[in-house]
């Protein structure tokens, strides 16, 4: 079967899935009674069902395997059975609950797997920080931190409608275009898939009514293990003579792709521990809810911005990467992240001074005309005195 056809394979029977999957999912969550319940710190007030990403996993995974006949695909098939336990961590998060202790720990123990067993894991930095080849220690104490991470990062940025799944897409699809850029076939198919699937999912979660849903841990842990792989094998793969730009596989790409995942995780966490908090408590301080300040609450144009962002680093770093190196635009991708994530709460901010300005002024003005009124108009016992005054 040719390339070409074994994509079309696995984006559409992903999509397919999903599609079919997502409807009775959300029947029988509503008849379990199994949903998001909203709180004050969710961005959604609405009961809605939060089980989506068992349609998403299923459609990854058909879609994935069915692609996959007569391939060498170990790596896939392992990174699927990782993606699977993570899988099953979210859906009892999801179902019954389960602390972030316990999910840290099931993410650590899934990346000493990927790192020990799958031997999936960054063995060169490709001049970050002047590092190349790395050491085994170095390398699995890197690997692990950015594993567990990556999971976090994805996990957390799943907060508003179309978020997770539209970042998801951006993400899958770039990661797919890049694997088929460097002969990847296996891995392309899997980002294929996981597009495909995506996409079938983003609509019912942004535009469904009677089956609207959300993707849950389920899904966002699923994801981003799979998206965690994904990083790791782009950066191990060694370009070929004919592959011009072979620096598209490096560090300074795929955190590229992934860089609002990263900095909102990074950003939240630190604002946290600094406030003597745990860096997995939840809050209200992530980007995407300043966005949707901003947006009066309209979460398909905050998505849009924040996947716009994303695309805008993705296609800044491919026009530079050449002119810059990969070390320059990595250090210059974060410290652009972080200031560009300053924005929405500066512009919240000066919203809120103008606000308490206007309140006072508005006080102020009240509280004149009360006093210019009380002027003008005597006292009645006064008024009173004086006509007692002509009587007499």
């Amino acid at each position: 079967m040719p390339e070409n056809l074994y994509l079309i394979v696995s984006f559409t029977v992903s999509f397919l899935v999903v599609f079919y999957a997502i409807p009775r999912i959300s029947l029988i969550s509503i008849k379990k009674k199994l949903y998001a319940i909203p709180n004050e710190r969710t961005a959604s007030q609405k009961i809605i069902p939060n089980l989506g990403g068992v349609g998403i996993f299923a459609g990854i995974f058909i879609g994935t395997v069915c692609s996959l006949k007569g391939m060498n695909a170990d790596k896939i098939i392992e990174l699927l059975l990782c993606a699977l336990v993570m899988f099953f961590i979210g859906l009892q998060d999801d179902t019954i609950g389960l602390s972030a202790k316990k999910k840290l720990i099931a993410q650590i123990a899934v990346a000493v797997y990927l790192i020990t067993i799958c031997n999936i894991r960054f063995t060169n930095l490709h001049g970050i920080l002047g590092l190349y080849e790395i050491n085994y220690l170095s390398s699995f104490l890197i690997t692990l931190i950015s594993i567990v991470g990556l999971v976090n990062a994805f996990n957390l940025i799943d907060g508003i409608d179309g978020l997770a799944a539209g970042l998801g897409t951006l993400i899958s699809a770039t990661f797919g275009f890049l694997f088929l850029y460097f002969g990847e076939i296996e891995f392309t198919l899997l980002s294929f898939s996981i597009t495909g699937g995506l996409i079938s999912f983003f609509f019912y979660n942004v535009f469904g009514t009677k089956n609207k849903i959300f993707m849950g841990d389920t899904g966002s842990l699923t994801l981003g293990v799979l998206f965690a792989g994904l990083t790791i094998s782009l950066n191990e793969i060694t370009p070929t003579q004919h592959v011009f730009n072979k620096d598209w596989a490096s560090p300074a790409i795929t955190m590229a792709i992934m860089i609002i995942p990263v900095i909102d995780s990074i950003r939240v966490m630190f604002i946290r521990i600094s406030q003597g908090r745990s860096p997995f408590s939840a809050d209200m301080s992530h980007i995407h809810h300043q966005l949707i300040k901003i947006t009066n609450k309209n979460h398909l144009q905050a998505t849009i911005i924040m996947v716009v962002a994303n695309l805008f680093f993705i296609v800044f770093s491919f026009g530079v990467i050449e002119q810059l190196g990969t070390n320059l635009l990595f250090f210059t991708l974060l410290l652009a992240g972080f200031t560009l994530a300053y924005v929405p709460f500066l512009i919240n901010k000066k919203r809120e001074t103008e606000e308490e300005s206007k309140n006072v002024m508005d006080n102020a003005e009240e509280q004149y005309f009360q006093i210019i009124h009380s002027i003008k108009k005597p006292p009645v016992v006064k008024k009173e005195v004086e006509e007692e005054e002509l009587v007499s």
